[in-house]
């Protein structure tokens, strides 16, 4: 088990994947293949696509699998056709939200500036806020991952009240490690990078204990493991090898194991 908390953080994010149908029929036999498991040991969640988060909400035990959104507007309400705002998932029983995802900043343009709007508003409105952070392969290759890792956590964390920060979970996902064509990571250079960005939490805001840090980016049922024993890493989140339920449950129990 992981030094700091006596639990794993597992998750998973769906991106534009599975239908209402095919979510609500996961999430239901996620919900029973890991029944058996104390959640004192495991935080496990799952991020639907949107238009099955009302159903995954009402059908879903949230004490067994918490249900969380994949992005969020800062505001309320307002002409932003296309967006969802902290309402409208607080009306649907959504718990989580996560913010800054690499796709959502390369593919649709989120500055650090915006990120952080979303943060403050999402913590503002009382949800778990999942922080996505990492750096791209020109960063890696030049050598200013860390400056990149920490202009994207002191600003995304800018303004954060004490009181705010129990809410507040950091997922590193590098980004030549996620999609497709992702590289896996060495686990020796993931515990490098955690603990750069609680050195980063640390001399930038004086905390950092209370905030996990799970790392995602081609996560697998070979390499979970020996990812998730690195003595800076709280937990895993997983792509496409958590979209098959049954492997999900492999690569959970693998990792208690």
């Amino acid at each position: 088990m992981n030094k700091r908390f006596s639990k794993v953080f597992v998750g998973t994010n769906h991106k534009m994947y599975k239908t209402n149908k095919q979510t609500l029929d996961y999430l239901r036999a996620l919900e029973e293949l890991t029944a058996d498991i104390p959640r004192s040991q495991l935080e496990l969640f799952v991020l639907p696509p949107y238009v099955a988060l009302a159903d995954a909400c009402r059908q879903v035990d949230q004490s067994l699998i918490t249900i969380g959104a994949q992005n969020m507007h800062w505001e309320e309400q307002g002409q932003f056709t296309g967006e969802i705002s902290p309402i409208m998932l607080q009306d649907v029983g959504v718990s989580l939200v996560m913010i800054g995802h690499a796709e959502r900043r390369q593919i649709f343009g989120e500055t650090d500036e915006m990120v952080n709007r979303r943060v403050l508003a999402s913590l503002r409105h009382g949800f778990q806020t999942l922080v996505c952070v990492g750096e791209t392969a020109d960063d890696k290759r030049y050598g200013t991952s860390h400056e990149r890792l920490a202009q994207q956590i002191k600003i995304a964390l800018h303004n954060v009240t004490q009181e705010a920060w129990k809410q507040i979970w950091v997922a590193y996902e590098p980004v030549w490690a996620i999609g497709d064509h992702g590289e896996e990571a060495d686990p020796v250079y993931v515990n490098q990078m955690h603990a750069h960005i609680r050195e980063t939490l640390a001399h930038s805001f004086g905390y950092n204990q209370d905030v996990p840090v799970l790392y995602g980016g081609s996560v697998n049922l070979t390499n979970a493991s020996e990812l998730n024993i690195q003595p800076e890493v709280d937990g895993l989140f997983i792509g496409r090898a958590a979209w098959d339920v049954d492997n999900f449950n492999k690569i959970i129990r693998s990792i208690l194991a």
